[in-house]
Parts: C-alpha cells; sequence; structure tokens
C-alpha cells in the first residue's frame, strides 16, 4: 500500500517537473508555438528521471493540447496562448490519477450553472431559435450543449467548457445517450423558467441524482 502511494507521488513529481521543465525553456530560450523541444532522451538526462515516465508524462501532455508529435521528427511546443486554462487545468489534473474521474462531473455542473445563466439572461428570442432547430434538426449531446453553453453568453465558461469537453473526449470516458425528447424537455423548461423543471430535466438527460 505504501509502496504504490509512494510511486503515484514520485509520478506526479515527475509529470509537474516536465511541466516546469517545458514552462522554463520557452520563457528563457524564447521558443514559440512550432518549436522543437528536447527528445525523450534529452529530457531524461535532464530531469534525471526514467525514461518511460517522461514518455507517459508527454503523453499526457500531448493529451492536453499543449505539444503535438510528428512522426519522424520530434515533439513540438502548440500555442501557450492559446492554452493558459489547460496549463492550468493539467497542473491539477496530473498530480492526481483519481481527479481524471472527476472531469465529466466538473463538465456536468458547468452546464448546470449555464442554465441557470440562460434564464436570467432572459433572452427568449434566441432560445427559441435553438428550440426550433431541436426540433428540426438532428444533433448529437456535443452540439447541442455547446449550444446551451453559448446561449449563457459568458465567454470565460465557454472557454473552460470547450477544455473540458477536449479533455474527456480525450480520455475516452462514456458518454451520456439520451432520446431527442429528454433534450426538448429542457429547452421547454428554460423557457417557461421551470427552475425544478430545469434541473428535473437536466439530471434526466445527464442521469444525476438531484441536487
Amino acid at each position: 500500500m505504501n509502496n504504490n502511494v509512494n510511486t503515484s507521488q514520485e509520478n506526479s513529481k515527475v509529470y509537474l517537473e516536465i511541466v516546469k521543465q517545458l514552462r522554463h525553456m520557452i520563457d528563457s530560450d524564447n521558443l514559440k508555438p512550432g518549436d522543437k523541444i528536447p527528445s525523450e532522451r534529452e529530457l531524461t538526462e535532464r530531469l534525471n528521471v526514467g525514461r518511460s515516465s517522461v514518455r507517459e508524462a508527454l503523453r499526457s501532455l500531448e493529451l492536453l493540447g499543449l505539444i503535438e508529435t510528428k512522426r519522424g521528427e520530434g515533439t513540438f511546443i502548440r500555442d501557450f496562448k492559446g492554452h493558459r486554462l489547460v496549463e492550468l487545468l493539467s497542473t491539477f489534473i496530473l498530480q492526481d490519477e483519481e481527479a481524471k474521474k472527476d472531469v465529466h462531473e466538473l463538465k456536468y455542473l458547468i452546464e448546470l450553472d449555464c442554465l441557470r445563466l440562460i434564464v436570467q439572461r432572459n433572452n427568449d428570442e434566441k432560445l427559441n431559435n435553438f428550440y426550433q432547430k431541436v426540433l428540426t434538426t438532428d444533433f448529437n449531446d456535443e452540439e447541442y450543449f455547446f449550444n446551451i453553453v453559448t446561449l449563457s453568453e459568458n465567454r470565460l465558461i465557454l472557454r473552460i467548457w470547450l477544455i473540458l469537453k477536449d479533455y474527456h473526449n480525450a480520455l475516452k470516458l462514456v458518454k451520456p445517450e439520451a432520446p431527442k425528447e429528454k433534450y426538448i424537455a429542457l429547452i421547454e423548461a428554460l423557457l417557461n423558467k421551470d427552475q425544478t423543471g430545469i434541473i428535473s430535466s437536466f439530471n434526466s438527460l445527464r442521469k444525476l441524482s438531484s441536487y
């Protein structure tokens, strides 16, 4: 038990050290998006850690969208300026394997807050337009909730949700499947400004217990 805990803590330190090292290289060497970072072997020597740990850390950073690997060419920096929130999220997630399981829950809580904001915005015209679109066209869960989050008219929340959505997809977590009627019921509750109905419809859609 203790050995497993110690191993987990050591792996977390390795991940964080590589994140710090990459940030240091970007700042000190004035690296830009598209520039190449040191190889696995070079990072292994510089950080004095096992190569397998470096490989796993780089894989995690790639899932987060901070770096990208091109076969036969090496690993390159992606646009960090566009991923400040990803960096903050990764600093937390990479410390705790269990935190990955919480990504979907946080995503759902943000969606629920967006529903509350939509009611406060009182923009029935946009909501009605979305309602008609849902009634007459096909869509998937991701498209539906992208529209919901957009209707909250909070750009920061949208940005956070998009990051969580991408990370959720990268982890290949189980995605909810629900009949179209459940999605329609949620919008109808929004149009009626039925707080209880909104929460009930959302929980049913996401198969969550009532708050």
